[in-house]
């Protein structure tokens, strides 16, 4: 029996990744990755809000990206109910958000104590789940659209002197998959990029050219992420061009991690 021909229609590809005209809330938009996916989302077509707890970063990309600046604490319950209202008001119906907060402290497992442990899993993991609740909330009644987290492959291995940061990582994996799955009938999908090392100015200043020159010999590529290489694929992500990709966590570490072992910091 002959094959019927394929005659299904050929979208346009190029366009996919477009986002004209949809508002967007970027959480951490002022440095690093945040300062590049706002550039990213911007040149693609969206409308931005520039989210940042500092007011100059937030203003800064703002102006340079032409969003709009907004100062939060997205930890607070409170400044995230009245973020997403702000965008709304502001921008339009909201109908993506793309959230790069997070920060590690190096310590031994033994060294934590509550408030080190606490520190992380709000600012890694608390401030996603409010993302979700509020951020899923308003894209949903947009029509649809989409959520972009950035986890860590601390989260998917064994991570010596971030266990806090590791575990909370794994954490928002998790949050991500449910609420793809909760979400989902709303219309609304739900992602993450888990970066490895990714030279921010951050990261720059911790481990300097002589780590940069470690982590880069690790990689199969042989170089360590600049933000912008994680940009990219957030905005895959929260574009119509991963329109059938939900619950889902894209590893971009260079091929690190299927290269083991890491060099852990003491290596440095």
């Amino acid at each position: 029996m002959t094959e019927p021909l394929d005659d299904t229609p050929v979208p346009d590809y190029a366009a996919l990744h477009r986002v004209d005209g949809r508002a967007f809330v970027l959480l951490g938009a002022g440095n690093g990755i945040g300062r590049q996916t706002a550039h990213a989302l911007t040149s693609a077509g969206a409308r931005v809000l520039c989210v940042d707890v500092d007011s100059e970063r937030a203003e800064a990309v703002a102006a340079q990206t032409g969003g709009v600046p907004y100062v939060a604490d997205v930890t607070r319950r409170q400044d995230m109910r009245e973020l997403f209202d702000h965008a709304g008001r502001e921008l339009g119906p909201v109908r993506g958000v793309v959230d790069i907060v997070g920060m590690a402290r190096y310590e031994a497992l033994d060294a934590l104590d509550d408030d080190a442990w606490q520190w992380h899993f709000d600012l890694v993991l608390r401030h996603a789940w409010l993302a979700v609740q509020y951020g899923g909330a308003a894209v949903a009644a947009a029509g649809g659209g989409s959520l972009v987290f950035v986890a860590s492959v601390s989260g998917l291995t064994a991570a010596p002197l971030h266990g806090a940061y590791g575990a909370a990582k794994a954490g928002l994996m998790s949050l991500v998959r449910t609420a793809a799955v909760e979400y989902g009938p709303r219309g609304v999908r739900v992602n993450a990029v888990a970066p490895g090392v990714v030279w921010t100015p951050r990261v720059a200043g911790l481990l300097g050219e002589e780590g940069r020159a470690v982590n880069a010999a690790n990689a199969p590529l042989g170089r360590v992420a600049q933000p912008a290489d994680i940009a990219a694929a957030l905005l895959f992500l929260a574009s119509p061009l991963s329109s059938y990709v939900t619950g889902q966590t894209l590893v971009v570490d260079g091929g690190t991690g299927v290269k083991f072992p890491y060099p852990t910091i003491g290596d440095t």
